[in-house]
């Protein structure tokens, strides 16, 4: 499957808008961790050219495990046209309870994380050739619904969210099920990119709910992987256009409910690295009540800061 021969190859004047598009319906690991936080006063902007990946989970202040699970992977290609970067970053955060959560989760993550390597990033790095025509959208929704059937069979009456972004050269296809956002941070705007599949969100929509409506049902999804069948239409996808500068942030609810916008913006411009605004973030999210498990990946272009 020759994806990034087909990519590449295309002029480079031809890039994804930079508005999300939705379209219907050698380092990885597969983590629940905590690590000590750190301090930094530097803009994300000063990164040199290339994929700069942070990632941080804990499980809160209020809960007794950590059901949030994550998956990142990323690295340089090497091919005829130039060296490009390629991600796989996955965040999932389970429910269910008696530890059904966390292992939903985890596996849901290693389900989809195992296909979109086997169907994509495998092939191409061992030069090897496909009959597979299905696009990339096609494949990051097959893997969705790979994770959906282990999920449904392995952990009867467990769920989780599933939410991945797939980074190729300077551009990400996202594909999303359940309330883990993903953000754009890019010229000191932070815009959310995908879709909340919560009763909470589709009350804002209607309108005609009160502010206390709206607060009891923001845990009830109406989307999850484990729940029901699941069929193509039912993954939301988005084509993201990621230039220089830019940055992908990916969050459970247990950061995006306690942590506004501008604080986010402003630990983001501050930060020396992602890592460093990772822990930042869950940092805030412990000050502000740590009442879930909270999880978060940033992801980072770099800019030539030589330019004159």
């Amino acid at each position: 499957m020759k994806f990034f021969r087909k990519l590449f190859s295309q002029s480079k004047v031809d890039v994804v808008p930079t508005e999300p598009q939705p379209i219907s319906g050698e380092n990885g690991n597969l983590s629940q961790q905590q690590t000590v936080l750190s301090e930094s006063v530097v803009l994300l902007k000063h990164l040199p050219p290339g994929l700069h990946v942070g990632q941080f989970s804990d499980r809160g202040r209020q809960r007794k495990r950590n059901e949030d699970s994550f998956y990142v992977m990323h690295t340089v290609l090497h091919h005829e046209y130039g060296d490009d970067d390629f991600g796989l970053f996955i965040v999932a955060d389970g429910m269910g309870g008696h530890q059904k959560g966390e292992v939903a989760s985890a596996l849901a993550a290693q389900k989809c994380a195992g296909t979109i390597l086997k169907e994509i990033y495998i092939p191409e790095l061992l030069g090897e050739s496909s009959t597979d025509s299905r696009t990339l959208n096609e494949i990051l929704a097959s893997a969705v619904d790979v994770a959906n059937k282990a999920v449904q069979k392995e952990v009867p009456n467990g769920g989780t969210t599933l939410t991945i972004a797939l980074v190729m050269g300077n551009n990400a296809y996202i594909a999303h099920i359940g309330d883990t956002r993903v953000y754009l941070f890019k010229d000191n705007e932070l815009k959310q990119i995908t879709k909340d599949h919560s009763l909470a969100s589709r009350l804002e929509e209607i309108g005609q709910s009160t502010a206390e409506e709206i607060q009891q049902a923001q845990n009830v999804l109406y989307k999850a992987i484990g729940q029901s069948d699941l069929v193509e239409a039912d993954v939301d996808i988005y084509v993201q256009h990621l230039p220089p500068g830019a940055s992908l942030f990916m969050c459970t609810d247990g950061l995006w409910g306690l942590v506004n916008n501008d604080d986010i913006k402003n630990v983001l411009n501050r930060a020396d690295t992602p890592q460093l605004a990772c822990e930042q973030l869950i940092q805030r999210a412990n000050e502000a009540g740590g009442r879930d498990n909270i999880t978060a990946i940033i992801v980072s272009m770099g800019i030539d800061n030589r330019e004159s």
